[in-house]
């Protein structure tokens, strides 16, 4: 029997979840086009727009539009009490404000896994580029009340000392609030307790 799929995503603005990927899942940017593969898969959309949710066995998934230059969601994944929020792409805002969309979705989580691209500095001058500041997101941290926070997304030009350095910053600021961090790398697992 042919394996299944189901992937969600969120709406572009100009078409479907499905036509966005078709675009790209096709020569010359992948060898196989989305028909031709051997399983079945299912694309919807996901919204994002009232805080959509769906069930993948035991998981609750919900999404949440984040604040970007394109249609961006979050995730909220919530299992036996325990949840994740996944926030991969979001635009740091000029007044610093979280929104509520992502307040919504990141309230409470057990871990935020955030975007922190950027140093105060590089934000200055990439303020519209779809991303924030590690400062950004340990204040969204904060705001949300979360236990733990994933520093993630980081510049391609930080070597392994910048991002420790971003990172016993974002520590010292964040462990006045009883929040842990730590900077996702590559091959890392983080168990939520």
């Amino acid at each position: 029997a042919a394996a299944r799929a189901r992937i969600f995503g969120p709406r572009q603005e100009s078409g479907s979840f499905r036509e966005a990927l078709e675009r790209f899942i096709r020569p010359p940017y992948f060898p196989v086009t989305l028909s031709e593969f051997p399983s079945r898969i299912e694309v919807s959309d996901l919204d994002g727009a009232g805080a959509e949710s769906v069930s993948v066995g035991e998981l609750e998934v919900t999404a949440g539009r984040i604040p970007h230059c394109g249609p961006t969601n979050g995730y909220r994944v919530t299992w036996r009490g325990r949840s994740v929020a996944y926030v991969p792409d979001h635009q740091q805002p000029p007044d610093g404000r979280v929104a509520q969309s992502v307040i919504d979705l990141c309230q409470g989580v057990d871990l935020l896994i955030h975007d922190s691209q950027y140093t105060d500095e590089e934000f200055s001058c990439r303020s519209d580029w779809g991303h924030c500041t590690v400062e950004y997101a340990v204040s969204v941290a904060v705001r949300c009340g979360v236990r733990r926070l994933a520093l993630f997304h980081h510049d391609p030009a930080h070597d392994d000392g910048i991002i420790d350095g971003l990172l016993d910053s974002a520590v010292a600021c964040a462990s006045r609030f009883g929040i842990e961090v730590v900077a996702a790398r590559e091959g890392d697992t983080l168990e939520v307790v």
